[in-house]
């Protein structure tokens, strides 16, 4: 995933730990009890960013609410610095504080989340948005997290995870499947830390808005069994994630030699295609048009998060566009119920969009197409989840 150089030259590979050791001033103020709040959102959907750093002498607060990721300065009150942010609109954001140039987490909220290397403190602004992302009184379903095996990628086990819809063990009904791809850098856990998808599932379906669903979350690097802390600790390698490998068409195969397999002997699903759909962000959203383009009757419920076309995005100049045409024929030919595409004005990959829409209309091929003020980040893939459920088993 691409971020602003700012957050990527100074959140790469930095953990809470690496930060605190690095900042022992902060150690002892920061991990106590403390009756400072932070971050505090106020009934106007404004929010203040404190931090008690006596001895810094530059503190800023950077998130995802930004347009272009500016951080906001704070202000030293004696040794809190602080700021007032917004109001900001209902949603759910990533931040971090920046101490005299190194970021770090706020030491004062307790949720992070995860994508990859990112590790980002969050922020949870109610009402619209943030209420179909946050935890509500609802009936919940079930999260479990699967070892399957994999011969297609020769791994004997990997690792993903397995929604299954409120009432599920205590009824004999059968569902429809949604599977579920991250992007580039990402693992299994980045749909449930980062993106919320069990929560925002339950809600929209809690809310008459979805059909009950099974919701498959994968891994799609398939140079690495699991997250990162369900890998062998001494694995003996280098960590090579990254999109070299998930581009090499190999999670694809396994996608549909091995996970739909699985699912389909193992859980109570309808195995056909009216009854499958298949959406991903990013690198996801390549695997997603890979796995359709390649399999044409199998999904009739296809979602394109954040993702062009291939050879604009990594500007390959032996595009074989005459072939890429032919199996999106085949596709156009086997009627996909929905295929929809979302994509940000600020995303990096905005232009690769454009130029997958001229094929796609050079052919007729009918698509519904959302576009969003926004980046190549989790502010849209929550969004584009929580419009594209809807849409499906219909």
């Amino acid at each position: 995933m691409k971020k602003t150089n700012l957050l990527l030259k100074k959140l790469k590979n930095v953990g809470l730990g690496a930060i605190l050791l690095a900042s022992p001033l902060l150690v002892d103020a920061q991990r106590r009890p403390s009756n400072i709040t932070s971050p505090e959102v106020l009934p106007d959907n404004s929010v203040i960013f404190r931090i008690k750093a006596p001895n810094a002498t530059k503190v800023q607060v950077v998130g995802t609410w930004s347009r272009g990721f500016k951080p906001n300065e704070m202000v030293k009150k004696d040794s809190i610095f602080e700021v007032k942010v917004g109001p900001i609109p209902s949603d759910m954001y990533e931040y971090d504080i920046i101490v005299d140039g190194l970021p770090m987490l706020d030491p004062l909220n307790k949720a992070v989340t995860r994508d990859g290397a990112w590790i980002q403190s969050r922020l949870m602004v109610p009402g619209g948005l943030g209420d179909i992302i946050d935890v509500k009184p609802v009936p919940h379903g079930d999260l479990k997290a699967v070892w399957y095996d994999s011969p297609t990628i020769g791994a004997p086990q990997r690792r993903m995870f397995i929604y299954t819809p409120p009432g599920y063990d205590k009824s004999n009904k059968k569902y429809p499947v949604m599977y579920l791809l991250h992007g580039g850098g990402g693992d299994e856990e980045v749909w449930v830390s980062r993106g919320r998808a069990n929560y925002i599932i339950d809600n929209l379906i809690a809310a008459g808005k979805a059909e009950p669903m099974i919701v498959v979350i994968t891994n799609g690097d398939v140079n690495n069994i699991g997250a990162p802390l369900d890998r062998t600790a001494f694995q003996g390698k280098k960590d090579n994630t990254g999109i070299g490998a998930m581009a090499g068409g190999k999670f694809e195969q396994s996608l549909v030699q091995d996970v739909i397999p699985y699912i389909e002997s193992n859980y109570r699903v309808i195995a056909d295609a009216n009854h499958r759909a298949i959406t991903g962000f990013s690198m996801g959203g390549f695997h997603t048009q890979n796995t359709t383009n390649d399999n044409p009757t199998m999904f009739k419920y296809i979602g394109v998060m954040s993702m062009g076309l291939w050879s604009a995005a990594r500007n390959d100049s032996n595009f074989d566009k005459a072939g890429y045409i032919t199996k999106l024929k085949a596709l156009q030919n086997a009627h996909p119920k929905v295929y929809w595409i979302g994509m940000g004005t600020d995303d990096f990959l905005y232009k690769s969009g454009v130029e997958l829409r001229k094929v796609y209309d050079e052919i007729g091929f009918k698509y519904t197409y959302r576009e969003n003020i926004g980046n190549h980040d989790w502010n849209s893939w929550r969004l584009y989840l929580s419009e594209f459920v809807p849409l499906c088993f219909k």
